[in-house]
Order: C-alpha cells, then sequence, then structure tokens
C-alpha cells in the first residue's frame, strides 16, 4: 500500500515541476506500478488537469501526451496505420484492459522499465520525450538517461517512412515478456530493438549491411546471428541466461520477417 501527506492538482507544468522538486514528493500516473509497493509520501502530483491525455496527430509527427492511457495508444487508429500494427501488437498483453486503461505513457515511460514493451516499440521508431526542463530529447538517448525530478510532457513520434513489426514471448498471456523485440526500416535504416534482456531495450543498426538487399530468409538469419552476440542477456525469473540467449535470434528472425510482410 502507499500512503501520501496530501494531494495536489497543478494548474501549470511549471507548478507542477516545483513541486515535484521536493524529495518525498512524486507525479501520479496512474499508479499502476507504484501502489505495488509499500511506501509513504509527501504529495501526490496529479497531472490530470494540465490537458496532457490527449493523441495530437499532424501530418509531421505524433504529439502524445504524459496522461494518455496505454488503452487510447492500442486503439488509435493513427498510431495504428503508422506503426502497421506494432503498436498494438507490443500493447495488447500488458496485463488487461482494465489495467490498460489506469496505466498512462507518462508512468510508464518515465519508469523506462527493462521488460517495457512501450520503451522497445517507441525505440524502433523515430520517437523523441519532452522534458520540461530537459526540452527534446531521442528516446534512445532518453533510455540511458538516470531518473532526475524533471516532468515528463509528452512523446513525440515523427512520421518518417517506415514500416515496423514486433514480437514478444511471454510464459502467458498477460504476463511480463521473457524478451521482446521490435524491427523496423524507418527513413532508410534498419533497426531492431531488443528488450526484456532483462535490462532496458537495446537498438541495434545495421552496421555490416548484412541487410543491404533487403530482407530474405538469408539476410534475417544473419542478422540474427549478429544479434545473438551483440545483445547481453541474464536471469531472473521470467527466463534463464541460456533461454533468453536462445530466444534472442529467434525473435530477431520472427521480426524482421514479419517486418518484410508488412513493407
Amino acid at each position: 500500500m502507499i500512503t501520501f501527506q496530501k494531494y495536489e492538482r497543478p494548474q501549470t507544468l511549471d507548478e507542477a515541476w516545483e513541486l515535484n522538486q521536493k524529495k518525498r514528493n512524486r507525479i501520479v500516473a496512474g499508479t499502476m506500478w507504484m501502489k505495488m509497493g509499500t511506501h509513504s509520501f509527501g504529495t501526490a502530483i496529479d497531472l490530470c488537469d494540465l490537458g496532457l491525455n490527449q493523441i495530437e496527430e499532424t501530418d509531421e509527427e505524433f504529439r502524445i501526451g504524459a496522461m494518455v492511457t496505454l488503452r487510447q495508444m492500442e486503439k488509435h487508429p493513427g498510431l495504428a496505420a503508422y506503426s502497421c500494427g506494432a503498436v498494438e501488437a507490443a500493447f495488447k498483453d500488458i496485463v488487461g484492459v482494465q489495467f490498460r486503461n489506469g496505466a498512462t505513457l507518462g508512468g510508464s515511460l518515465w519508469r523506462r522499465m527493462g521488460f517495457s514493451d512501450i520503451l522497445t516499440v517507441f525505440l524502433a521508431m523515430d520517437s523523441y520525450v519532452e522534458l520540461y526542463k530537459g526540452g527534446i530529447v531521442p528516446l534512445e538517448e532518453f533510455a540511458r538517461m538516470p531518473y532526475d525530478k524533471d516532468v515528463l510532457v509528452r512523446l513525440v513520434v515523427k512520421k518518417q517512412p517506415g514500416a515496423f513489426s514486433y514480437q514478444a514471448v511471454r510464459k502467458q498471456r498477460t504476463d511480463i515478456p521473457s524478451l521482446n523485440c521490435a524491427a523496423a526500416q524507418v527513413a532508410g535504416e534498419w533497426r531492431v530493438v531488443v528488450g526484456s534482456r532483462p535490462a532496458r531495450a537495446v537498438v541495434l543498426r545495421d552496421e555490416q549491411g548484412l541487410l543491404a538487399g533487403g530482407i530474405t530468409e538469408e539476410s534475417a538469419a544473419a542478422f540474427a546471428d549478429y544479434a545473438a552476440g551483440a545483445v547481453t542477456v541474464s536471469g531472473n525469473m521470467w527466463g534463464s541466461v541460456e533461454y533468453r540467449r536462445a530466444l534472442v535470434p529467434v525473435l530477431t528472425r520472427r521480426a524482421l520477417l514479419a517486418l518484410k510482410e508488412v513493407q
């Protein structure tokens, strides 16, 4: 159980940022993961009055507010079309519909959890986070940053020409993935993202030109072999080192062949 001494609904981002600078204060963004621990905090900072619960789509980009729920993203027709269904594929097995109706983009991305399906799929795209003080930061850079007391405002996904696919292995539906993988060709660049290692997702690029001639059974297998050597894994209750090591090339190959089907 978690307890708070006070509850505040700031009316501006500046007010939210000021409140968040106190060590024991916390931004609450769904609290779907936070409530699973036993903690006592100072002030609960609710961003619900800041208009961050919308997905804005233009010809150039998606702007996804920090208070947008996972379910909103899962069912957004624009995201579905642009991502070739990869966003829905990544989100559909995150616990259950009730959970996804409460969990938010901001809470999920800020934690940068190793098993995050959300981080993995958006790392395959030309994605950025907007921080109140830190400004616009590439998602790949944000994923490596330490935690601080800034405020995550939104995720920005540029509509670069591309195609995307997503794969994951779970012990059962709705469980945390043992390994997840997204593949993409975006703005002419090949990317494979491997997450739930169980560390944070990593981005692999085709620096050796293995996919220069396109995706075939042979090139997908070659890149899968490269990924097997490039991605480090460790073990936990969702998979041993040996199991994850075996999964990396399998999911990489599957994701690339699925990508071929939507190009």
